[in-house]
């Protein structure tokens, strides 16, 4: 399924865990690295075809995570024409995705990269979430930069909203601040 441009439409998932580490999966039998990924079936909403690529990819189910962002719009990146079967050739030009922010709540062993019998990966490592992009395909690199931008948007700014109260040293009993103390100092959250 294609659009009029020439691409596919596609999901991507950047599955965090709660370290905030991304989960990075090895294409079976290549040095590369990348990103659960797949295309939209048709009459598939993104979120279906995220699901179903999370089980068919990594084997979570919706239970494992929880959706905390997306990307706004499709991001596109084009495929080399050496890339591009034959049959494809001067109608497919790449894919469009939408790019999915996902936080693990399950464990590390609920993952099943033999969950479809068409496995993607065979290998899987949680990295840094700015990991350097060298082994990703040189193609997705952009899309990769740009997802990974948008996105960490919503991960940083909750945690970090949620990390820390504010509380002024030098409080009155009733827990009004002192009005001759400017000092403030941040206090973890309980």
């Amino acid at each position: 399924m294609l659009d009029r441009e020439g691409y596919r439409p596609n999901v991507g998932i950047i599955l965090v865990n709660q370290k905030n580490e991304v989960f990075w999966g090895k294409r079976v039998n290549e040095h590369s690295w990348q990103f659960p990924q797949g295309g939209i079936k048709h009459g598939e909403s993104p979120v279906q075809a995220m699901f179903r690529e999370l089980h068919e990819e990594v084997g979570l189910r919706p239970e494992h995570v929880r959706i905390l962002g997306r990307t706004r719009d499709w991001l596109r990146y084009n495929v080399p024409e050496h890339f591009v079967r034959r049959e494809w050739r001067g109608h497919y030009k790449g894919q469009k995705q939408i790019w999915f922010l996902l936080r693990m709540l399950g464990r590390d062993s609920d993952v099943c990269l033999r969950a479809s019998s068409h496995p993607e990966f065979d290998a899987w490592r949680w990295s840094s979430y700015w990991v350097p992009l060298e082994s990703v395909i040189e193609f997705k690199r952009d899309v990769y930069t740009l997802a990974l931008n948008e996105l960490a948007v919503v991960l940083f700014r909750r945690s970090h909203e949620t990390r820390y109260l504010r509380q002024h040293v030098g409080s009155h009993r009733r827990g009004q601040p002192d009005p001759q103390s400017s000092m403030s100092r941040e206090v973890p959250e309980v």
